[in-house]
């Protein structure tokens, strides 16, 4: 497993990393507890090193926390998880001020709820679940990180950023006051690559891939006959006709670049690690088989510029929204 260093001056990280929202036993079904435990224990296993989770992904910092005891503690493994908003925000809800989503009060009250569930002292990087531009030069947050900082219970502070609003980050990113982003970007989705990573890269700031894999589109297993369970969060994602046009557009992938159809999904984590701003990629992997098909492509090998120049071709714009 290859590493790359997470921002200025940051830890080494995987490659691969290890995205923690599925096994949260909140929006992703048909995953056991156990089953996770031994994913994560093979993927530690197999050199991955940072796993990813949240205060909002129900089961998860629990489940992690407890992987990691089973192991005697996994001081090696790095490991990020986010604060949500201490209100309910839309994608569209600029003009909060931040202390009523991120007050000082509610960044230390999760934060501590999170080391418990964890059993850590620490979390190597500390997130914010959502974040507008319009925040960067108010409120009381960033007074809070440096001071979590100073104490020794964050090592870096990032953002998530909202889904598909790479842009505004920007701000942040250019202020010198964030670590990492952790950021939507894959073959579908490249709007990252147009002016956020570029900036990352100006900036030192680390970048965390998330959604590789098109939350499975990029896999090659949905097609026009998929569904999913009422409760699922797929059950929305993959709604009315996208099953049938997520298979069209991997079957066009699939052609154009020559390859077997049983390749895409590698070909989509190769997408994203070969951009130089990327740290790691996130991948979801509730299951032992996932995570060594997934673990095996951080060797370091990127995609090559012919493949490149063809992927950037699929880029695809959808409504998620409606």
């Amino acid at each position: 497993m290859r590493g790359r260093t997470l921002g200025r001056g940051g830890p080494e990280v995987s490659e691969i990393g290890y995205g923690a929202w599925g096994i949260g036993q909140n929006s992703w079904k048909g995953s056991t507890e156990d089953e996770s435990v031994r994913a994560l224990h093979r993927a530690i296993e197999l050199g991955v090193n940072f796993i990813d989770t949240a205060r909002g992904y129900g089961q998860s910092e629990r489940i992690v926390g407890r992987a990691l005891r089973e192991l005697g503690g996994g001081a090696e493994v790095r490991v990020a998880t986010k604060v949500p908003p201490r209100i309910k925000l839309g994608y569209d809800d600029h003009a909060v001020h931040p202390d009523e989503a991120f007050s000082a009060a509610h960044i230390r009250e999760s934060l501590e709820t999170s080391l418990a569930e964890l059993g850590r002292d620490h979390v190597d990087v500390l997130q914010f679940h959502m974040w507008f531009d319009t925040w960067t030069d108010r409120g009381e947050w960033r007074e809070t990180v440096e001071a979590l900082k100073a104490e020794g219970k964050i090592r870096l502070f990032g953002i998530s950023v909202n889904d598909h609003q790479p842009d505004n980050a920007l701000a942040l990113v250019r202020s010198g006051a964030v670590d990492t982003v952790q950021v939507i970007y894959n073959i579908f989705d490249q709007e990252p690559a147009d002016a956020l990573l570029p900036a990352c890269q100006e900036h030192g700031v680390g970048v965390i891939g998330r959604v590789a894999l098109d939350e499975g589109g990029l896999t090659g297993q949905i097609t026009a006959g998929t569904t999913f369970p009422e409760g699922d969060w797929r059950h929305r994602y993959f709604r009315g006709d996208r099953p049938a046009d997520v298979e069209r557009h991997v079957d066009a992938i699939v052609g154009d670049l020559g390859i077997a159809p049983e390749e895409i999904a590698e070909t989509a984590l190769r997408f994203v690690l070969s951009h130089p701003a990327l740290s790691t990629v996130i991948a979801g992997m509730r299951s032992v088989r996932n995570v060594e098909r997934n673990a095996a492509v951080g060797d370091g090998r990127p995609l090559t510029p012919d493949q490149l120049a063809i992927l950037a071709k699929h880029r695809w714009q959808r409504n998620y929204y409606t």
